[in-house]
């Protein structure tokens, strides 16, 4: 796991208390395209089950990982490809 996914992952379980969490890599994915580096570590997918996502949009979800995430931004972080979810959600969709 790369020094970025592992900060992320940190900053997510510390924030949201989620059940599970998943932090890849898609740099390699984004080669050439705008916000890519060639070290990588700009393009992440992110799975995140927690209870703090009730009651929330989709909106408001993702508004609230881009804030914890906002030094990761200032520093390099190009885009997050997020699925957020209650662990309900989780459930109901891996059924």
């Amino acid at each position: 796991m790369s020094m970025r996914a592992e900060r992320i992952e940190e900053t997510i379980r510390r924030e949201f208390a989620p059940t599970e969490v998943a932090v890849v890599d898609d740099s390699a994915r984004h080669a050439g395209h705008a916000g890519a580096r060639p070290e990588g570590e700009t393009h992440f997918s992110v799975l995140v089950v927690a209870a703090a996502f009730r009651g929330q949009s989709r909106v408001a979800r993702s508004r609230a990982v881009h804030a914890a995430l906002a030094g990761e931004f200032s520093g390099g972080l190009h885009a997050l490809s997020l699925t957020l979810q209650t662990p309900e959600e989780h459930r109901n969709a891996t059924m």
